[in-house]
């Protein structure tokens, strides 16, 4: 762990939890028609192939290339789709529509366009070449072919391609399930009134929701007293009903201050403080196997550190592979940034077209404390750490539609 006035730098700390993540659900059998967004647990097999037989590309005319010369030809039998051909009759077309399997000992469709019906005959308008407007058995998928690698997260793509081969259930991941647990006296659920010194908790229904959206189960809790043995109390009863932990506030330094503390006495702590901003103070350790991922207590600050570390390193834990953070795109800056910084900044940030072009324009404040900025944005720029900005620069972007979905 890094001493108590080291702050490790934003890569250091999401590499420190990479390594530090373990796949930690269990794994069930879910249909497709539930299994969207979902992770695979493993990598299901084709038995078949896709298509299952040479079929049309277009509505038209099935016969041998070798017989187009004849200029028109006989119209032996009619195939619609999902109907077995007989064989065709040599010198002979047969009537075939789009998805229809090949007659065997055809060898190439000429598309109705290019013919005219003369009675129980065709003509021919053009010459086909061997192997047109047909797909043939297998193109989309070979018996054998591993369809989709465990680890991917299901799009309605993914599942369209599932059920192309038959298979109507896939063994995925259990959604993680995830406690949120807010520290500090001075909380107070939305709905009830405020006594002096106290404040709503957003932190609470912000990471509900947050949790959701990634596709896992929250576990809520009431807010912890700020106090070591109320502290481990309510994280211990955690590690019994969750997979991860997660919590606000607490995580500093004060003499009310205790998350780090109760995670030292029931387990170990792994990583703390961080130089990012806003988000300063961040533990992360495990209780019996379970991580404890402490977020601060400012809103704004619990955002950032959410959809910057947390959200990813949750993604491995659920057993998804790939791109776990979203790439940044660049985009010049409509603001300057005039004094360098030694943590990395994430600003809140919103898109604005000024004379066709797209600028990235801060919000008026950017303190930890203030989520409306939030609502105002776009998305998060990211500031490095030692580096000035002046107007027009370009700076990275990460849209929070690709931190929430991407």
């Amino acid at each position: 762990m890094a001493g108590t006035d080291t702050l490790i730098s934003v890569d250091e700390a999401r590499t420190q939890l990479m390594k530090a993540a373990r796949v930690l659900p269990g794994t069930e059998t879910t249909p497709l028609d539930d299994a969207v967004e979902r992770i695979l647990a493993e990598s299901p097999v084709s038995a078949v192939q896709v298509p299952p037989a040479n079929n049309s590309a277009v509505d038209g005319y099935a016969l041998r290339a070798a017989d187009a010369g004849a200029g028109t030809l006989p119209v032996s039998q009619r195939v619609p789709a999902g109907q077995a051909p007989e064989p065709l009759a040599t010198g002979t077309a047969a009537r075939i529509f789009t998805g229809a399997a090949i007659p065997e000992g055809a060898d190439t469709v000429v598309m109705q366009e290019n013919t005219e019906p003369e009675g129980e005959r065709v003509r021919l308008l053009q010459s086909p070449g061997v192997g047109q407007n047909i797909r043939p058995a297998g193109q989309d998928i070979d018996t054998g072919d591993t369809l989709i690698n465990a680890g991917t997260r299901l799009d309605p793509w993914h599942l369209g391609l599932l059920a192309s081969a038959g298979l109507p259930a896939i063994t995925t991941f259990r959604p993680l399930r995830v406690a949120i647990i807010s520290s500090g006296d001075e909380l107070i659920p939305p709905g009830q009134p405020l006594a002096p010194g106290q404040i709503h908790n957003s932190n609470q229904p912000m990471l509900t929701a947050l949790v959701r959206a990634a596709g896992w189960e929250p576990v809520p809790f009431h807010t912890m007293a700020d106090t070591l043995e109320a502290t481990r109390d309510t994280l211990a009863q955690a590690t019994e009903q969750a997979d991860a932990i997660i919590t606000t506030g607490g995580v500093s330094v004060g003499e009310e201050d205790h998350i780090r503390d109760a995670i030292r006495a029931l387990g170990e702590l792994d990583l703390w403080r961080m130089a990012i901003k806003p988000g300063k103070p961040l533990a992360f350790g495990h209780i019996n196997e379970t991580p404890v991922l402490g977020l601060p207590g400012n809103p704004a600050a619990v955002l950032v550190t959410f959809l910057v570390l947390g959200r990813p390193f949750l993604r491995a834990c659920q057993g998804e592979d790939g791109e776990l953070m979203p790439r940044p795109c660049t985009m010049p800056a409509g603001f300057s940034v005039e004094r360098p910084q030694s943590r990395r900044e994430f600003q809140r940030v919103r898109c604005r077209s000024i004379e066709g072009r797209t600028w990235l324009e801060s919000a008026p404040t950017q303190s930890s404390g203030v989520l409306s900025s939030a609502c105002w944005s776009h998305g998060l720029a990211i500031i490095p750490e030692h580096q000035t900005l002046e107007v027009g620069d370009p700076v990275s972007f990460l849209p929070f539609s690709e931190l929430l979905h991407g």
